[in-house]
């Protein structure tokens, strides 16, 4: 059987080695976020721990998730310097113009040079990771996020078939989109499901053009509540 290990940095009180449902097991490291849940730099700080989970766990296979994640460049060149195959998995997209991800993408050319593949989330992730790494095409494999339909279930009352109707359950960050999503708000009803530093904008959009009744903004949503239902006629 198959085993997933998650290897992550600690969380306010979560630290050490934790057990989750379905037997998952996650090593809480203990380097403390500083920045947007990031951690600083180390290099060579992280290779005795990583090393080790590698070993003990008998990992085959080296997964690194999020482009702006020091700690996943850090296991991704370790682990491949060691000798394990690694890939990379992108969820954002990000832009070519500011400081962020210019620098961001010289990082990424460097850390994905020897990456035996890549997943996007989407086809335009992998155009946006594809221009942005470097990466051959042919080396970058797109699959879509999983949605547990069991969870899901049409609306006991539809809507009406003249409203369109967006429903948005994310952090609200630059790399998830959200100031697309300001510039849609005018023109439909939006329903929001989250919080971060960009909620600023929406709520200023909301006050500029009176949207009170057309932008719902639900803040953050625990995870055991974000089963949305949703019928659009």
């Amino acid at each position: 059987m198959d085993l997933v290990v998650v290897m992550t940095h600690a969380y306010q009180n979560r630290s050490g080695v934790r057990y989750m449902t379905g037997g998952l097991k996650v090593y809480y490291v203990l380097w403390k976020p500083f920045l947007m849940q990031n951690t600083l730099p180390t290099f060579y700080g992280t290779l005795p721990i990583i090393r080790t989970i590698l070993i003990r766990e008998k990992i085959s296979l080296v997964d690194g998730h999020q482009a702006f994640s020091t700690l996943c460049h850090e296991a991704l060149m370790h682990a491949h310097t060691i000798g394990y195959k690694v890939v990379f998995t992108d969820h954002s997209l990000y832009g070519f113009g500011d400081v962020g991800s210019i620098h961001m993408n010289k990082v990424l050319q460097f850390t994905l040079a020897d990456v035996t593949q890549a997943i996007c989330v989407s086809h335009t992730s992998k155009e946006n990771t594809v221009l942005r790494s470097g990466l051959p095409p042919e080396k970058v494999f797109v699959i879509p996020n999983a949605v547990d339909t069991a969870m899901f279930k049409p609306a006991l009352e539809l809507l009406s078939n003249r409203e369109i109707v967006i429903v948005v359950i994310s952090r609200l960050l630059y790399r998830k989109g959200a100031d697309l999503l300001v510039e849609v708000i005018p023109e439909v009803r939006i329903i929001v499901g989250g919080d971060g530093p960009k909620i600023v904008r929406l709520e200023e959009m909301r006050e500029k053009h009176s949207l009170q009744d057309r932008v719902d903004m639900l803040g953050a949503i625990p995870h055991a509540k974000r089963a949305v239902i949703v019928a659009i006629s």
